[in-house]
């Protein structure tokens, strides 16, 4: 009975925080079919009285949507693939080598997971500048290309492997080289799906530094491009609730197809070690 009573309380609590969760999203989902002056209105609806689709298609046609959404899923794609790569490459090393200062150079690079990203814009937008990289892909790519989380997911998943299947290979002549592509990554599918999903949202929603580094409008990423919904004198709310829900659909069917293997993925790497 205890049992049953910590069960039903346990469910309720998880519902409860998913309907909090959820709720501001399915309401501007639903905000993106009203008019502005009903989404502007004292008395607030919470479905709209009448269905506007047109304000999806005013997105697709006088909003140069398309161009900022294909910008920002080259660029969420690349960067996911490119940090998989580094991670895992990363934390192959980092936890399969001995070396003289492996270990400090591991705690330095969690120390930087310490610090919090705002810290670091300074130096990193004056580096830029010293490069010649601003208003350039560059500018986005390059400082997203390692990344001290998935560095730590990777070598905690790396411990799972066994060292002796590693030693069988080399003897059976295997360079590093292909004991890494042939025997590392295959083994790590799950703990690269969850570095990939965390890091194509990251990515996806980015906002401060791509603001501060592509000044050319057609370059523009979408987190950044919805500013141009906001007038001088009033904001383009309905347009801006439609664009936003079409925004967050990569992510939804990302985390979708790979939800097994993200929390498969995230158990494993945060239990070995």
């Amino acid at each position: 009975m205890k049992r049953k009573i910590s069960m039903v309380i346990l469910n309720a609590a998880l519902l409860f925080f998913s309907i909090t969760t959820t709720l501001p999203f399915i309401w501007m989902l639903c905000s993106s079919f009203k008019t502005n002056v009903e989404i502007n209105s004292q008395a607030q609806n919470f479905f709209p009285q009448q269905l506007m689709l047109q304000n999806y298609t005013n997105v697709l046609t006088k909003f140069d949507f398309l161009q900022y959404f294909i910008n920002s899923l080259i660029y969420a794609l690349l960067i996911t693939v490119i940090t998989i790569y580094t991670s895992t490459l990363s934390g192959f090393v980092l936890s399969k080598y001995r070396f003289k200062g492996r270990q400090l150079l591991f705690t330095g690079i969690l120390l930087t997971m310490m610090v919090p990203g705002v810290v670091t814009i300074i130096p990193r937008y004056s580096t830029m500048q010293l490069l010649g990289w601003i208003d350039t892909y560059k500018a986005l790519i390059v400082p997203s290309s390692f990344t001290a989380f998935g560095i730590f997911m990777m070598r905690q998943a790396c411990f799972s492997i066994p060292d002796e299947m590693l030693e069988a290979a080399r003897i059976d002549g295997a360079n590093e080289f292909y004991i890494f592509h042939r025997i590392i990554f295959p083994q790590l599918q799950n703990s690269i799906v969850s570095i990939a999903i965390f890091q194509f949202l990251w990515a996806w929603d980015d906002y401060l530094w791509p603001y501060l580094m592509i000044r050319t409008g057609e370059k523009s990423l979408l987190s950044v491009a919805l500013n141009l919904f906001n007038g001088r004198y009033s904001t383009d709310y309905a347009g801006l609730f439609a664009a936003t829900s079409i925004a967050i659909l990569p992510v939804v069917v990302f985390y979708i197809v790979f939800q097994k293997r993200f929390i498969e993925g995230v158990s494993s790497s945060s239990l070995k070690g």
